[in-house]
């Protein structure tokens, strides 16, 4: 019978953790978390040492705790390895928007190629058919082709910020104030690098706003054609061989579009 109330009692205990674990977004193997494993131990040590707990109520109580926290950890390590982190709050925006931007954009593509299904059937409309399908299927490359972007601009604008660049510019000059001779020459030497330096920073940072800027500006625009090819695709006479080669037209230049985020 005290063996049967632990048990009893050990589910009691069990009890208020079955919501933590319906947090928990999958479960995880513990061994690869060694923090987890650490705070389990911890937890069934004192639970038994000191509490005055029997080892058979705190062995599934750490066991869960284990379970728990490495499923934590995982989270985290996740939402940290998709998070943007480009040390700069504008662009960082911007990449979400186009995160965003691209997965509405998916969803236009399939709604497209819904349409597309059931409006083209005969023989010579397969050839737009198979192309409004090509195009809507680059649609869905874009989450991958914006976080590999993401991860290919984080990090600083450059090995030395532009405002440490011009605070050491600025005590170089004042330095070159009090300077003569031969120090005068290698502190205006430094002052030219200095300077060259900076513009180099500069571009760099140019450079990656271009680039998502240039993202940004291609998603809006393959939008736009969407809806064109949308809107064209409803009202036009598909038995008409004119108005199938403007939405063959249509269907090149938004394929052509998505295509340019490969470059």
């Amino acid at each position: 019978m005290p063996l049967r109330v632990e048990y009893i009692q050990s589910l009691h205990y069990l009890l208020p953790l079955t919501h933590f674990l319906s947090m928990i977004p999958k479960i995880v193997n513990p061994l690869n978390y060694p923090l987890a494993v650490f705070v389990a131990g911890v937890c069934l040590f004192f639970g038994v040492r000191f509490a005055n707990v029997s080892s058979f109520l705190m062995l599934p109580i750490s066991i869960s705790v284990g379970v728990i926290g490495s499923g934590f950890l995982a989270n985290n390590s996740l939402n940290n390895d998709n998070k943007i982190n480009l040390d700069n709050r504008a662009l960082e925006e911007e990449l979400e928007l186009a995160k965003q931007e691209s997965n509405l954009l998916i969803k236009k593509a399939e709604n497209l190629r819904l349409e597309a299904k059931n409006l083209l059937h005969d023989a010579h409309q397969m050839d737009l058919l198979t192309a409004i399908e090509y195009g809507c299927d680059r649609t869905f490359e874009l989450p991958e082709k914006i976080e590999y972007l993401s991860k290919k601009l984080s990090g600083s604008d450059s090995l030395l910020s532009e405002e440490e660049l011009e605070e050491k510019l600025k005590t170089n000059l004042k330095k070159q104030q009090s300077a003569n001779g031969l120090a005068l020459k290698q502190l205006r030497q430094i002052e030219s690098n200095l300077r060259r330096n900076i513009d180099l920073a500069k571009q760099g940072k140019s450079a990656r706003e271009a680039q998502v800027f240039a993202l940004t500006n291609i998603l809006t625009e393959s939008a736009g054609v969407l809806q064109q090819l949308q809107n064209k695709l409803r009202t036009s006479d598909l038995t008409n061989s004119q108005a199938l080669q403007d939405l063959q037209d249509l269907t090149q230049e938004l394929s052509s579009l998505l295509t340019m985020n490969n470059e």
